[in-house]
Parts: C-alpha cells; sequence; structure tokens
C-alpha cells in the first residue's frame, strides 16, 4: 500500500522527483527542428557583423580586384593581338583619330598631352612617396614605387615588339601602347592613393583621374597616338594601380 500510494503521489506531484530544467528567456527563442535534431546554423556560432551583431561572413576580400585585373589583362591581350595581326579593330580606331585630329588648336592640345611627361608626372608622385613614407606607410610608398619603375619596363618592350606607326606619321613606328598615358596614369593615380589616407576630403582621387583624362584626350587630339594606345595603356596599368590601392590603404 505505501509503495502503491508513493507511486501515485509521484507520478502526480514534480516537485518531489528530480529537479526539471527550467525554460527561461535564455531558450525561448531557440529554433527547434520537427525532426528533434539540432539547427544547422546555431545561433551562437554566427559570425558577428559590424557593432557585434549577428550576422553572415563577409566575402573573400580581394575578388572584385583579381577579376577586374583578369578583366583588363584578356582585353590588353585582345588590343595587342589586333595591332600585331592589323585586325578589324583597327579600322573604326583609324575613324576615330580621324575625326577627333587636330579639332582642338595645337597650342592646348600639346600642353594637355605635356602632362604625362616624365619631368611633370613622375616628380609629383615622388613627393607623394616621400609624404608617405614620412607618415608611416613605407608598404605603399614601396609599392607605388615599383607600380612607376614597371611603367617604362613593360611600355618599351611592347613598343619595339608592336612597331604600329602613328597616326601623323605612318614611317615611324613605336606608338602602341602610349607610354605618356601610362606614366600619367602611374604616377597622378599612385599619389593620390598614398596621400588619400590622410585627407579628410575626397579630393586626390578626383584630381588624379582629371590630370590623367586631360592627358590621354590631349595625346589623341594632337595626334601623337590612337584611341587604341591610350586604352591599352588605361587596361596594362590598372592591375599595377590595384596593387597600389592594396598596400596604400593599410598603412602601418
Amino acid at each position: 500500500m505505501s509503495e502503491t500510494a508513493r507511486s501515485g503521489e509521484t507520478g502526480g506531484d514534480t516537485s518531489t522527483g528530480l529537479p526539471q530544467r527550467r525554460t527561461g528567456h535564455a531558450f525561448a527563442h531557440t529554433p527547434h527542428r520537427s525532426d528533434g535534431r539540432p539547427p544547422q546554423t546555431p545561433r551562437g556560432a554566427r559570425q558577428a557583423g559590424p557593432g557585434g551583431r549577428p550576422g553572415t561572413t563577409p566575402p573573400v576580400p580581394g575578388r572584385p580586384a583579381t577579376l577586374l585585373s583578369a578583366l583588363c589583362a584578356a582585353l590588353f591581350a585582345l588590343i595587342t593581338w589586333q595591332v600585331l595581326v592589323s585586325g578589324p579593330l583597327l579600322t573604326p580606331d583609324a575613324l576615330l583619330s580621324r575625326a577627333l585630329v587636330r579639332t582642338v588648336p595645337d597650342a592646348v592640345t600639346q600642353r594637355l598631352s605635356d602632362l604625362g611627361n616624365v619631368p611633370v608626372a613622375v616628380p609629383v608622385l615622388l613627393l607623394a612617396v616621400l609624404y608617405a613614407v614620412r607618415r608611416g606607410n613605407r608598404r605603399g610608398a614601396a609599392a607605388a614605387a615599383l607600380a612607376m619603375a614597371l611603367v617604362p619596363a613593360l611600355i618599351v618592350p611592347l613598343k619595339e615588339w608592336t612597331a604600329r606607326p602613328g597616326p601623323l606619321e605612318p614611317w615611324a613606328t613605336g606608338y602602341y601602347p602610349s607610354g605618356h598615358t601610362a606614366t600619367a596614369y602611374v604616377a597622378y593615380t599612385a599619389a593620390a592613393l598614398l596621400v588619400a589616407p590622410y585627407t579628410r576630403r575626397r579630393w586626390p582621387l578626383p584630381l588624379a583621374a582629371a590630370l590623367t583624362a586631360l592627358t590621354a584626350a590631349g595625346l589623341i587630339l594632337r595626334g601623337y597616338h590612337w584611341p587604341l594606345d591610350v586604352l591599352a595603356s588605361f587596361l596594362m596599368c590598372t592591375p599595377l594601380l590595384l596593387g597600389v590601392h592594396r598596400w596604400a590603404s593599410r598603412p602601418v
């Protein structure tokens, strides 16, 4: 009798049995699956987002830059191939050049094209390199200097290999790609990338883009280069500047 009474009493009153796990606020919103298994992504295993809030793992850094570099390399290879075989891309290139050359006075376009001269553009980069070194960004300064040094190392062999004549001087060769465009693009943009982390306003990069665009326009309008010569220099130098951006944005 006593055993039976105790059994019935235990079954009806849980307070006399083993202590039960109480469900409080911490377990109120825990997701459960219908099959009884734990959820695939527990709340505690999620990566914290900005400000410590739950979020997802961000994309792998550097992937857009890699894709852009690959695209530039592919387009540069295509244009170079067309120049070597005198392909169909040269026809619209020549038509565009004839439509633009000498439409602006030479006195203006000559000044613009001179922005790509080494004595004009390289000192700008040198000042930015010295400034970056003084601020402690030695890796960015080294990357910018290396990018500038690679410009003639890449341009000169390509000029000799392609031997493309100029718009106004068909008897001369060595116009592809444009060395002045490459010099201006790398010097001004790399300088802007070195200075930009220390400025409150975003003027360095727009200024560098304007100087580079004016240089390219002057070269085409003056008849020093075909449009494809200028475009090829942009494509060739963009991966170099992406490398400078990677190191210049991490001052140490």
